[in-house]
């Protein structure tokens, strides 16, 4: 690393960091593993299909391929053609495009399902974050409020709750 690529700060020690953020790390792991788990046969055959389907040995594979079906159906290499207008290899590769485009579609719901999951875990832990830090505003102001120290206006409105319902009520409004 250059020297003008160096953080600005170092890195902590990991040793150092949160226990509990080494608990929500293997938390999240558990129950990756758990989810993957779950996933029928058919779940996971579409994700290994996927996942070659999306590597460049697949790629090369199509490659070879394609490319001596072309050559040796053009007569370049005097091997008897058996598909000289190539429709043959147009309708295998038509087929083959189905076949794979449902693999992709399963994985991508799949993954979707998982999404969800997570996007209503974040906003569960983002509720209860903002939950929490309003208590800590309502109690950091009952404290000055008692030695006397004044802060801004804008205190009172941050030591007000936040309705989900009234958030998401507000998004629909903003929409339409």
């Amino acid at each position: 690393m250059a020297k003008n690529d160096a953080p600005t700060v170092p890195p902590p020690n990991p040793a150092s960091l949160n226990t509990a953020l080494y608990r929500n790390i293997d938390a999240l792991r558990r129950h990756h593993v758990a989810e993957a788990g779950k996933a029928s046969f058919h779940d996971k055959l579409a994700e290994k299909v996927t996942d070659f389907v999306g590597s460049f040995t697949f790629i090369y594979l199509h490659m070879a391929l394609f490319g001596f079906w072309i050559v040796a159906n053009s007569g370049y290499i005097g091997v008897e053609r058996w598909d000289p207008s190539f429709v043959v290899l147009g309708m295998a590769a038509s087929v083959e495009a189905i076949f794979l485009s449902t693999f992709v579609l399963m994985t991508q719901n799949r993954m979707s399902r998982m999404q969800g999951q997570q996007a209503a875990l974040d906003l569960q832990v983002s509720l209860l974050a903002e939950h929490e830090v309003t208590r800590l505003i309502r109690q950091t102001s009952a404290i000055a409020d008692k030695l006397g120290i004044h802060f801004e206006d804008d205190v009172e409105e941050l030591k007000r709750d936040i309705a989900p319902e009234a958030v998401l009520e507000a998004i629909r409004h903003a929409e339409d």
